[in-house]
């Protein structure tokens, strides 16, 4: 899993560096991100925030249009950017709709056979990146991480970090999303993703997979902040659902403090919307990152 350099940018005082390697979680298949490391990461290891993209996406997108490696050049945060799923894994089908398959990996790991041996990015994400990120001798704290994603990447990072919280690992300090596919179980992204990679279709993914349904088993604080657009067609299609994530939360007696969802008028589901809060999100993670 020894990683190889493919390209460097300089950037705000920083360096993007782009990675690959190739993925045991991912079935053997060469799997690339983006990592930025701050300007102070030449002095000692750094807090790190993962980045989660949606669907179609690849490592590049929110490394390029998020408005993110300034705002994170100054807080002293450094960026992890991972592909969106595996790539070339040639299987029957993955490239036949833009909702699922290549660039759909939904940030789960497959229970379906066709599917299993390729399809973990849940592993690729939580597990397998640190350890070839921390191998490498990269100068990445671990101990502070957080954890943030759009659309797609937004289901994931609620998921991962929910999760992390429920099983007692607590491996992120707070959470952030942009349009983030939030009860999907209930909408047809979610039921296309988890009919076709779990072997227990909706129901399996509902204790695992699904934020509106995690966010009612958690017993502790929490540090959620969600952003998306009235003007979004994907949430105007009932695609996103934010309002029962919020309702959810809300009944379990997390007020807006601790879960904060917020309505931006006139923005649709872009990167000039991401782009527009992307500050926004790298300071709400730093008072974490950092405290």
């Amino acid at each position: 899993m020894s990683l190889e350099k493919v390209s460097s940018n300089k950037a705000f005082d920083g360096e993007l560096i782009k990675y690959k390697f190739k993925s045991a979680a991912l079935g053997g298949l060469y799997a690339n991100f983006n990592l930025f490391l701050p300007p102070n990461a030449q002095n000692g290891k750094v807090p790190l925030l993962v980045y989660l993209s949606g669907l179609t996406c690849t490592e590049d997108n929110a490394a390029q249009k998020g408005h993110f490696l300034g705002p994170a050049a100054k807080e002293g945060i450094a960026l992890l950017f991972p592909d969106t799923s595996p790539r070339g894994a040639g299987i029957e089908g993955e490239d036949d709709d833009w909702e699922f398959g290549t660039g759909a990996g939904f940030y789960l790991n497959a229970t379906n056979p066709k599917y299993s041996k390729h399809y973990n990015m849940l592993t690729h994400v939580t597990v397998e990146l640190p350890q070839v990120i921390e191998t490498a001798g990269l100068p990445i704290d671990f101990s502070r991480q957080s954890i943030f994603g759009h659309s797609m990447g937004g289901h994931g990072a609620l998921t991962i970090y929910l999760n992390s919280i429920i099983q007692g690992t607590k491996k992120y300090r707070s959470v952030s999303a942009f349009s983030p596919i939030a009860n999907p179980t209930k909408c047809r992204w979610g039921e296309k993703a988890f009919n076709g990679y779990l072997q227990g279709g909706v129901e399996e993914a509902k204790a695992q997979y699904d934020a509106t349904e995690l966010i009612q088993n958690v017993k502790s604080p929490v540090h959620i902040l969600i952003d998306y657009g009235t003007a979004d067609n994907f949430y105007k299609q009932g695609l996103l659902l934010p309002e029962n994530f919020l309702k959810a939360a809300r009944d379990s007696g997390y007020d807006e403090v601790q879960v904060r969802v917020r309505s931006q008028d006139g923005y649709d589901h872009s990167y000039y919307f991401i782009s527009t809060f992307g500050a926004d999100h790298i300071h709400f993670h730093a008072n974490f990152l950092k405290a």
